[in-house]
């Protein structure tokens, strides 16, 4: 699906928010941030709409090119401005929507 990828009723909604977020590309691990479990939270009832997320360590060295690709994503997406927070929370590849995808498990 692409970026504007809407829901049937023409209307924003938080799937076709994360739909879009597949767009985003973990750099160093080839899988978009939905997919490793980097986004945690997309909340459309906030102004602006705010996205909460995580990065795969606290020290990610694309950490700040990640947050400013899923601003952009989540706000083209809605068609308006989007907060995006980081969390502190550790990631790990049990996040993800299929762990055996980087061989964890």
């Amino acid at each position: 699906m692409s970026e504007e990828t809407k829901a049937t009723n023409g209307e924003v909604s938080e799937e076709s928010v994360r739909e879009a977020l597949r767009g985003v590309l973990d750099p160093e691990l080839h899988l978009d941030v939905v997919t490793l479990g980097l986004i945690r939270s997309v909340d459309l009832d906030t102004s602006p709409i705010s996205v909460k997320m995580l990065l795969t360590t606290p020290f990610c060295p694309y950490g700040p090119w990640l947050v400013q690709q899923v601003k952009e994503t989540a706000e083209k997406n809605a068609g308006r401005e989007a907060k995006v927070e980081v969390l502190p929370e550790q990631w790990n590849p049990e996040m993800m929507e299929d762990p055996t995808l980087l061989g964890f498990f």
